[in-house]
């Protein structure tokens, strides 16, 4: 069984099927009779989304010569910002001795997008939370989005206002 979406639209007694197409779908996904639960999921718009990315390559590609090196690619610093302002899963490791968490500590990076903090024998391993659309509703989107792009034009010396402004007139 899949957990994929089926779109509905309310009638003002009871959820339908959008579609011929979506009524197949629930058919072939639910039972009469039993109960299931709802979760609204609000669609985030394909042009708030479409100058999130273009707003945040601008800044990139605007990074001050001192932060450049730091972000090889739009992805690194999109993910770093997300890390910084919150928008991350994290794990922990305590282990016996600080050498023991530094020898750790090199392991446990995924990748260039992980961030992994050692302090005294406890190992953290910050990775970004993902931003498609099935991990984030609309509200949850628009905060990581706002605070992405803050620390983005942040590091460019740029009020984010501004830059998002002249970004959205290329997107």
């Amino acid at each position: 069984m899949t957990d994929a979406p089926i779109n509905m639209t309310w009638d003002g007694e009871a959820m339908k099927p959008a579609s011929p197409y979506w009524a197949k779908k629930a058919d072939q996904r639910f039972v009469i009779g039993q109960r299931y639960m709802i979760e609204e999921r609000l669609e985030r718009s394909a042009k708030s989304h479409q100058h999130y990315f273009a707003s945040l390559h601008e800044a990139w590609m605007n990074l001050p010569e001192s932060e450049a090196p730091r972000f090889p690619t739009v992805e690194h610093l999109r993910k770093f910002a997300l890390i910084k302002t919150g928008h991350y899963d994290s794990e922990s490791l305590v282990l016996p001795s600080h050498d023991d968490a530094l020898r750790v500590a090199s392991f446990v990076r995924r990748d260039d997008f992980t961030i992994v903090v050692v302090s005294e024998n406890l190992v953290v391993r910050y990775t970004a939370k993902s931003q498609s659309a099935r991990a984030m509703d609309k509200g949850e989107f628009q905060k990581s989005k706002d605070d992405v792009l803050a620390f983005a034009w942040g590091l460019c010396g740029v009020d984010p206002a501004t830059g998002n402004a002249n970004a959205g007139q290329a997107a």
